[in-house]
C-alpha cells in the first residue's frame, strides 16, 4: 500500500492529513503550499483525528479552480469519476436546468410551498449560503440532515408518484366485477348460533364494513389492524362464512404452520355445527392428505381452505375463489399476495395484521386499501406488566416462574437461537433446556422449534393446552398461533435481538385470558445502549400503535413492495418518519388527479425526471 502523510496547517491549528494508495498526491505538495483540503475527520494514532484521502485543490486568489466553496457537495463516486471531476462534470450540467419542464404545476408548488425542480437541484448541488446568510447554521444542518425545503420537494415527487401508482391500482380494482355476497336474516341467525361469545362493538364495526364490501359491485379490498388479542380471526372467519353461504371459495393464507393449523383448528370449532369443513394445505400434510384436499379444492367441493405458501403451488387449483384472507400479512411479499389472488376471478381481499401500521406507512404501503381497526380487547382482559432484567437475573425469573404455575398459570420461555452460534452472541434454546429442567423439576417442560415435524409439533401445543405440559422453550415459531388462555409468563431470552414488532407478538402470547400475566426481558450484558433503548420504549408501553411508532422511527419502514419489513423503503429522498406530513398531501392531490382524469399525464410527467419508488403492492 502506498501512504502519503502531511500535515495542514492555518491559523487555529494543524492536522494530519493520510491518503492511501493516492502516489500523484505526493506530486501536488509542497511546503508551505496554500491548498484547499476537503475530507472526513477520523481518529488516527492515538484517537488523535486526521483527514483520510481529503481531496485538495489549489487555492488560486482565494478561490478555488474546480469550483469548490466553502460548502461542499459530496457525492459518491460514478464509476470512474471521483469527486473533484464529479463537480466540474455537474457544474457544466447546471447551464441545463433552465430547460427543465417542471412535472408539477406552478399553483400546486405555491400552495405546498415547495421550490421548482430546477432550483431545488441547483441549491442541493451549489448552497446559496454566505458567511453572512440569517440562520446559516440551522439551514446547513437542515441540508445535512436532508430537511431542507430543497429536500422536501423532490421527497414529494417521490411521495406522489407512489401515490399515483397506488390510485392508479385503486382505480383498476374499481373497474372489475365482483363476487356477490350479501348478508341476509338466515346468515345472521347462524352466526349467532355459531359464535360462542358476543361481538365486541369494534367487530361488530368491522364486521358491517366487510360486509358493505363484500355486497357492492367491485371487489373488496381492505386491511385489518388490530392488535394481538382483539378477535381478527372470528372477524376473517364471518367474511369465510359469508362468502361460503353465497356459493364461493374461500382461503386465508398464514405465515407459519402453526398459525394454519390454529386457524384451522379454531374454524373447524366455530364451524362445527354447519356443513363447512375446513381443510389445511400445508408443507407438512401428509402427500396423500395434500392430493385430496387440493382435488376437492379443484372440484369445488370444498369451500374453506387454511394453508401457507402451499397455497401459492401452481398445482393448487380453486372452481370459485370469492375470498382471499392474508393474515400477518407482512410477513409475505406482494408477488406472494397477487399470486393468490389470481387463482380467482376479482376475489375479494382481506389482510390482517396484528403488528399495527403507522399511518403515514398504512398510507403508503397499502393506499390502495380501505382501513378497518379493531381497537377494543375482549372484556375481562388484563394488561400484560413488562420487566427489563439482566441474564445475571435469570435463576430469580425462573424460581417467579415456578411459583406461577404452581398458582395455575403457564409459561414460554422464548429463545432467538436453537443452538449455539460463534457468530452471534446471544442464549440458544439447545444451552438452556438443562438448566431450566434443573431450575423447574417437577414442572412439565416441552421443546418446540422450526426443525421440528408436524406432528411432533402438535403433540407439544396439544399437551401445552391442556395442561399435561406446563412450560415451553421454544423459538420465535410461537411469535404467532399460540392461544392458550392460562398462558400467563413469557420470558424473552437474548431480548436485545429481538425488534419492537416481533417482542409485542411475543407478549401477546400471554394475557388472553382472565389471570394477571408478565413478559420478562432478559438481557445480554454486552447490549448496546441503542437496544436497551429500543427495550425501554418497549417496557414503556402496552399499545401496539405506539410501539408500530416506534419502531419505524427506530428501524426504518422495511421495502414498500418487497418482502423484507424493515431498513430502506426504496425511496431515495422520502423518509416516511421525517415526511410524514407529505405523505397524506401526496394521497391527496393523487386522488385528485385521479378524479381529473389526469392521472397518467401527471404519472408519465414525473418519470420523466426521477427514478423513483417502487411499484406499489398490487391487490
Amino acid at each position: 500500500m502506498h501512504i502519503v502523510e502531511a500535515v495542514l496547517e492555518d491559523e487555529t491549528g494543524n492536522l494530519p492529513a493520510i491518503w492511501f494508495n493516492q502516489p500523484w498526491v505526493a506530486q501536488r505538495l509542497e511546503d508551505d503550499q496554500v491548498i484547499l483540503a476537503y475530507g472526513q475527520p477520523r481518529p488516527g494514532r492515538g484517537g488523535h483525528l486526521r483527514l483520510v484521502n481529503p481531496e485538495i485543490h489549489p487555492d488560486e486568489a482565494g478561490e478555488d479552480a474546480a469550483g469548490v466553496s466553502g460548502l461542499v457537495a459530496r457525492y459518491s463516486p460514478l464509476g470512474g469519476l471521483g469527486g473533484a471531476r464529479l463537480r466540474r462534470v455537474l457544474e457544466a450540467a447546471r447551464g441545463f436546468l433552465g430547460t427543465i419542464d417542471d412535472p408539477l404545476p406552478a399553483d400546486l408548488r405555491k400552495d405546498l410551498e415547495l421550490p421548482s425542480l430546477a432550483a431545488a437541484i441547483e441549491e442541493l448541488h451549489t448552497p446559496s449560503l454566505s458567511d453572512d446568510t440569517p440562520d446559516r447554521d440551522a439551514r446547513l444542518d437542515d441540508l445535512a440532515a436532508h430537511r431542507s425545503n430543497c429536500h422536501r420537494r423532490l421527497a414529494f415527487d417521490e411521495l406522489l408518484a407512489f401515490a399515483l401508482a397506488v390510485e392508479g391500482e385503486r382505480r383498476r380494482r374499481r373497474g372489475l366485477g365482483a363476487p356477490a355476497c350479501t348478508v341476509d336474516d338466515d346468515l345472521r341467525r347462524l352466526a349467532a348460533e355459531i359464535l360462542p361469545f358476543r361481538l365486541t362493538a369494534a367487530q361488530r364495526r368491522v364486521v358491517r364494513e366487510i360486509g358493505g364490501d363484500m355486497a357492492g359491485p367491485h371487489p373488496m379490498a381492505r386491511l385489518l389492524q388490530g392488535d394481538v388479542g382483539s378477535g381478527k380471526t372470528v372477524v376473517a372467519a364471518l367474511a369465510m362464512l359469508l362468502a361460503a353461504r353465497a356459493g364461493y371459495q374461500a382461503a386465508l393464507m398464514a405465515p407459519t404452520e402453526i398459525l394454519a393449523e390454529q386457524h384451522q383448528r379454531t374454524l373447524e370449532s366455530l364451524f362445527a355445527g354447519t356443513r363447512l369443513t375446513p381443510v389445511l394445505l400445508t408443507a407438512g400434510v401428509a402427500a396423500a392428505e395434500a392430493r385430496a384436499a387440493r382435488a376437492a379444492l379443484r372440484r369445488g367441493k370444498v369451500a374453506l381452505v387454511v394453508g401457507t405458501h402451499a397455497l401459492l403451488q401452481e398445482a393448487v387449483d380453486f372452481a370459485h375463489l370469492g375470498l382471499v384472507v392474508v393474515d400477518e400479512q407482512h410477513r409475505f411479499g406482494a408477488a406472494q399476495r397477487r399470486a393468490l389472488v389470481s387463482k380467482g376471478v376479482a376475489p375479494h381481499l382481506l389482510v390482517m395484521t396484528a403488528t399495527p401500521i403507522p399511518r403515514s406507512l398504512a398510507l403508503t404501503m397499502y393506499g390502495d386499501l380501505d382501513l378497518s381497526i379493531l381497537d377494543e380487547l375482549p372484556p375481562g382482559r388484563l394488561p400484560v406488566r413488562t420487566e427489563l432484567r439482566p441474564a445475571s437475573a435469570r435463576g430469580r425469573v425462573l424460581a417467579f416462574v415456578r411459583r406461577e404455575i404452581a398458582r395455575g398459570g403457564r409459561a414460554l420461555l422464548v429463545y432467538p437461537l436453537i443452538e449455539a452460534s460463534d457468530r452471534i452472541d446471544a442464549t440458544s434454546l439447545e444451552e438452556a433446556v438443562s438448566e431450566v429442567r434443573a431450575e423447574l423439576s417437577g414442572v412439565g417442560i416441552g421443546v418446540i422449534h422450526g426443525r421440528m415435524g408436524r406432528a411432533e409439533r402438535e403433540e407439544v401445543f396439544a399437551s401445552f393446552r391442556s395442561g399435561v405440559i406446563q412450560a415451553v422453550l421454544a423459538t420465535t415459531v410461537v411469535e404467532v398461533g399460540v392461544d392458550v388462555p392460562e398462558a400467563s409468563v413469557v420470558v424473552v431470552e437474548s431480548a436485545e435481538r429481538f425488534g419492537l414488532s416481533q417482542l409485542h407478538q411475543l407478549r401477546g402470547r400471554v394475557g388472553r385470558g382472565t389471570r394477571a400475566s408478565w413478559c420478562i426481558l432478559l438481557t445480554h450484558p454486552e447490549a448496546g445502549a441503542d437496544a436497551r433503548h429500543r427495550l425501554e420504549v418497549f417496557c414503556a408501553t402496552s399499545d401496539g400503535f405506539d410501539l408500530a411508532e416506534a419502531d419505524l422511527a427506530l428501524r426504518g419502514p422495511g421495502e414498500l413492495a418487497g418482502t423484507r419489513q424493515w431498513g430502506s423503503s426504496g425511496f431515495r429522498f422520502a423518509d416516511l418518519v421525517r415526511d410524514h406530513d407529505l405523505v397524506g398531501q401526496a394521497r391527496r392531490i393523487a386522488g385528485e388527479l385521479a378524479a381529473r382524469g389526469e392521472l397518467e399525464t401527471a404519472r408519465t410527467a414525473l418519470a420523466r425526471f426521477h427514478r423513483i419508488a417502487p411499484e406499489p403492492p398490487p391487490g
